[in-house]
C-alpha cells in the first residue's frame, strides 16, 4: 500500500489546528497510509510549549499503536551525511548549512529507503535533496484551518 510522511511545514501547520489535524493529514494524505518519522517528531518536540506538548504526545501515541513510526537506521545515517557532503559542494554550504539540513536529509533518505511520499511546503530543500538521494516528494502549499 503507497504511504505518505508530511515534514515539520506541514505537520507544525496541522497541529496548530488542534481537533482538525487529522482529518486535514488524512485530506493531504488522499487514502494512503500515514507514517511519522522519528525525525520529525523530535522535531515537533523542539518546538512544543508547555502548553501545546500534550498535543505532540497524542501524536506520538497514536503513531506508535499504529506501529507507524519510521526509524532511522544505520544506513540512513551514512547516506544522509554523503548526500550533506555532496550538496555542501555543490551549492557551497558552510556547516551550518549542511546543519539546518540533517533532519530533512534523514527524512529524505528513510523516505527512499522504505518507498514512502514525503508531502512539504518546503520544496527548495528536498528539491535539492533529491538531486543526490532520488526519493518520491510533492508539495502541499496550502493547509485549512
Amino acid at each position: 500500500m503507497p504511504s505518505v510522511m508530511f515534514d515539520s511545514s506541514i505537520n507544525i501547520a496541522a497541529l496548530q489546528m488542534r481537533h482538525g489535524a487529522a482529518l486535514e493529514l488524512r485530506r493531504l494524505a488522499k487514502g494512503e497510509s500515514i507514517w511519522l518519522s522519528s525525525v520529525e517528531l523530535e522535531e515537533l518536540y523542539v518546538g512544543a510549549n508547555a502548553k501545546n506538548r500534550h498535543v505532540v504526545e497524542r501524536f506520538e501515541r497514536d503513531f506508535d499503536r499504529a506501529s507507524r513510526v519510521l526509524v532511522r537506521d544505520l544506513k540512513d545515517w551514512a547516506q544522509a551525511g554523503e548526500v550533506l557532503a555532496l550538496l555542501a559542494a555543490r551549492y557551497d554550504f558552510d556547516q551550518i548549512g549542511r546543519g539546518r539540513l540533517t533532519n530533512d536529509a534523514l527524512i529524505a533518505i528513510s523516505a527512499a529507503r522504505t518507498g514512502t511520499t514525503v508531502i512539504t511546503a518546503n520544496a527548495r530543500d528536498f528539491e535539492r535533496l533529491a538531486e543526490f538521494r532520488p526519493f518520491q516528494w510533492k508539495i502541499e502549499i496550502t493547509i485549512n484551518g
